[in-house]
């Protein structure tokens, strides 16, 4: 496995995970933290869509397969 597909692989997994823990929060958290941890984790997941999306154009314009 190449580092670029590992790398793809590792954020893949990374956002499933951040949308699984917004999940996980807003069913399992009680109070007012639940809105927090949430919201945290549910912007992180959408900021590690972007990275992979810049990732892959970055690799594109390099060159690198």
């Amino acid at each position: 496995m190449s580092l670029k597909a590992f790398h793809i692989a590792f954020i893949t997994v990374s956002t499933l995970l951040m949308f699984g823990m917004g999940v996980y929060a807003f069913l399992e958290v009680d109070g007012a933290m639940r809105y927090v941890w949430t919201l945290a984790a549910l912007l992180a997941g959408i900021f590690l869509i972007v990275y992979g999306i810049r990732f892959l154009k970055k690799m594109k314009n390099l060159g690198a397969t």
